[in-house]
């Protein structure tokens, strides 16, 4: 297998050429808008054909929405100011931009990184960029915001290629989605759809949040370790040396000043952590959610909060104490200053929230999947060519929907009721559809954080498009899915528990 992959892949370009045709297309803001226009187009087509299918969910008839119709133009026209404000990744991204400004103009980042850089063995580096990465997933999308950028300055300050520290990290964090040391937040969300799939054939199934913890957390190292691999082996030899004018920030030692502005910071982060641990730990702490869970808590649900809330106090903290800061006004010139490196991110979103709106009011993404779903169920196979292909199916469906749990809303009905007719848990059908919702994050277009990404690499390869992480994200993905893949087929050889009191197997009736 390695040797396929070396030979086939980079030996004959396949991935320079796959860059070269990428980055041939039209700017990310035109393509997207070409996009738009397409789903409008195949709207109208698909509603003149008839293309419809069956909800297995409820049963309903799902048919094209033409939004060429008079009642899908005004749909258009109205709700295209809300499209664009309403896009998740928007909001996101601009508020923790303001806390990570004031970090970043103090000079708070700097002498953390330097810090680090210092200490930590560089031999370790790339390992630690891909597991930060997978598990800051737990932090909801703390790892596209800050994880990705802090690596490529990282990869930079070691004088190696920045855009491999950024794919590095972006392979954690977006391929490695579902891995985790920690459950997440999509552990509970994906638990209740099976939960509500299981009940088809079983009224008294319950799949818990824990269903995949066993299988997620060693899948974690798994996918470190393949990430840290397939950056070294593959990534940093094609992007050779950088030859960019961006100038790296130095590994220096830090000054009397800058050493007390980290240990203050470092106080303001042990306060606000004894703060949040005071509000989670004990029962009905205030921090807890509405149902006194602590995977519903403000701290995880509205993380993007939190953390510019603890950024700027950190980096505000640091600044005064270094003497980075003078006056309030500094903290708002850092503010300010995060934004100028958003406007072309600003105008890519607002065509990337049209096409995204559009193509979910169209239902052209639903048929997509109702229809691959329907296939594989019709097939009649043994489970590991069933995981294999399930595998497969949910990624190439992921390429179309980016939001795991309205796939899984879709699919879980059909095929978790297959596995249990097979004998097979629906723990297994969900750990499975979440290998292969994870792998192609990292070349889907439709990923929220997608046009994010390029900017990030554009700030060291001017030139640098949707090609470009394509073609450096196609490793990743190609061998997350075999060695992700493999291992889920040696869990069900050995027949482990996914996760607590979550076996493979089913009996009906159980």
């Amino acid at each position: 297998m390695m040797k396929f992959f070396d030979k086939k892949i980079y030996n004959l370009n396949l991935m320079h050429m796959v860059e070269r045709v990428g980055n041939a297309l039209p700017h990310p803001a035109a393509l997207f808008g070409l996009f738009a226009g397409f789903t409008l187009m195949f709207s109208g087509v698909g509603h003149w054909l008839g293309w419809n299918g069956i909800h297995p969910a409820t049963g309903e008839l799902v048919e094209v929405v033409n939004l060429l119709s008079k009642e899908g133009l005004h749909r258009i026209l109205l709700d295209m100011v809300d499209n664009y404000t309403g896009f998740a990744p928007l909001g996101i991204v601009m508020v923790a931009m303001l806390g990570i400004g004031v970090a970043e103009s103090s000079g708070l980042i700097r002498a953390a990184i330097n810090a680090l850089l210092i200490k930590a063995p560089k031999s370790s580096i790339t390992f630690m960029v891909v597991l930060t990465g997978i598990l800051s997933n737990v932090a909801s999308d703390l790892g596209y915001i800050l994880i990705i950028p802090l690596a490529g300055v990282i990869f930079h300050s070691l004088g190696r290629h920045p855009i491999a520290g950024m794919s590095a990290a972006f392979a954690g964090v977006s391929g490695g989605f579902s891995a985790n040391l920690i459950i997440g937040t999509i552990d509970p969300l994906l638990a209740g759809l099976s939960t509500e799939a299981a009940r088809i054939l079983d009224p008294d199934y319950y799949v818990m949040p824990t269903a995949n913890y066993y299988f997620m957390a060693v899948s974690t190292i798994v996918i470190a370790v393949t990430g840290t691999w397939v950056t070294k082996r593959f990534v940093e030899p094609r992007l050779g040396h950088y030859s960019g004018d961006v100038p790296k920030e130095e590994i220096t030692d830090l000054t009397s000043r800058e050493k007390s502005g980290l240990r203050w910071a470092g106080i303001t982060l042990a306060l606000f952590m004894g703060v949040v641990v005071w509000g989670l730990v004990p029962d009905h702490g205030f921090l807890r959610g509405a149902d006194n869970q602590v995977l519903h808590s403000p701290v995880l649900k509205g993380f993007i909060s939190f953390l510019f809330i603890l950024t700027a106090a950190c980096g505000i903290v640091y600044g005064y104490v270094a003497g980075t800061f003078k006056k309030h006004e500094d903290v708002i010139a850092g503010m300010n200053h995060s934004f100028k490196g958003l406007v072309s991110f600003l105008v890519l979103v607002f065509f990337a929230a049209q096409f995204v709106a559009w193509f979910k009011w169209s239902n052209l993404g639903l048929l997509i999947a109702l229809k691959g779903a329907a296939w594989l169920q019709a097939v009649d196979m043994g489970i590991i060519p069933l995981v294999v292909l399930f595998v497969i199916l949910s990624g190439f469906i992921n390429m179309f929907m980016g939001s795991a749990s309205a796939k899984w809303a879709i699919m879980g009905p059909v095929f978790i009721p297959i596995f249990m007719l097979l004998g097979y848990s629906p723990e297994l059908s969900q750990a499975v559809f979440r290998i292969g919702d994870s792998v192609t994050n990292i070349i889907s277009p439709m990923m929220s954080f997608f046009a994010l990404i390029i900017v990030y690499y554009q700030k060291y390869e001017p030139k640098a498009g949707i090609g470009t992480l394509m073609a450096t994200m196609l490793p990743y993905s190609f061998a997350f899915f075999v060695v992700w893949t493999a291992l889920m087929i040696v869990w069900i050889w050995l027949a482990l528990p996914l996760g607590p009191e979550a076996g493979l197997f089913y009996t009906t009736g159980q």
